[in-house]
């Protein structure tokens, strides 16, 4: 029994610091994505609910990325 506890906690204690970091790590990325989209739809003219395509925002992306910082 001793030698189970020596094993078993250790491996424990990693699998739950791995979901703790996978629930970290999908959260943060579920956030970010929500505020892509909460600033494209800020970006839109009209007011309303305007229509990107993923294509779109991505080469929007790729190009805020690529702006030089001022």
């Amino acid at each position: 029994m001793d030698a189970i506890q020596q094993v078993g906690l250790p491996v424990l204690g990693i699998i739950a610091a791995a979901a703790v970091t996978f629930y970290a790590v999908s959260f943060n990325e579920i956030r970010e994505k929500s505020l892509r989209n909460f600033e494209d739809s800020e970006e839109s003219e009209s007011g309303g609910f305007k229509y990107v395509s993923s294509r779109e925002r991505r080469a929007r992306r790729k190009a805020d990325k690529q702006k030089p910082k001022s």
